[in-house]
């Protein structure tokens, strides 16, 4: 009896788990492709092979979608375990990581540029996210914020031009390259003592 009563149930979440994915999967994709304002949940169902209907059923709307879409953990290495003249490398080896291997911040960066959601997701992540690591790594706290911001300029600029705007030389560049010219500067905007003010 309890083989009988678990079997019809136990397919279900792995039905909808499926289904949530997919249309994460297709979601992702045209945000990334089209941005917010021109991405449609139409689109996005037709992509992902299934009724509009069920889109809207999973998420609501397009906000939640894409809300859903670009959650998303940068998993950024622990301060504590990382030997401070190493700072700038491994954090652009590891941005270089996400971005080579995840399409929503692709799809993020896109929607970021044009669209006031996907600015203000953008600034969550860093508020959440990049600033915590720098209040723990930079040598004077309150500049902390500065100092990340100076971080997520270098990782962005590069993101947009390599992965984004696709720019010839950019997208040319070896990843080795990249961390090797990005590595010094992001150990400075970490790490070196502030330049004080200019006169």
């Amino acid at each position: 009896m309890n083989d009988a009563d678990s079997t019809p149930e136990s397919p279900q979440p792995r039905r909808s788990d499926a289904t949530r994915a997919t249309i994460l999967a297709a979601a992702r994709e045209r945000f990334a492709a089209d941005g917010y304002e021109r991405a449609t949940i139409r689109a996005i169902a037709r992509d992902a092979n299934i009724d509009p209907s069920m889109v809207m059923r999973y998420y609501g709307n397009k906000e939640g979608l894409f809300a859903a879409a670009v959650d998303i953990d940068l998993r950024l290495p622990v301060p504590d375990k990382v030997p401070k003249a190493d700072v700038g490398r491994i954090f652009v080896e590891h941005f270089m990581d996400l971005w080579e291997r995840n399409e929503v911040l692709t799809a993020l960066l896109r929607v970021g540029v044009t669209n006031a959601a996907g600015a203000e997701r953008m600034q969550g992540i860093f508020k959440e996210q990049l600033l915590p690591v720098a209040l723990r790594v930079c040598p004077d706290p309150e500049q902390a914020p500065a100092r990340a911001a100076l971080v997520a300029s270098q990782m962005l600029g590069m993101a947009l031009t390599r992965f984004v705007l696709r720019f010839p030389p950019t997208v040319a560049l070896h990843r080795e390259e990249i961390v090797a010219w990005l590595a010094p500067t992001v150990q400075r905007y970490v790490t070196a003592p502030h330049p004080g003010p200019l006169d």
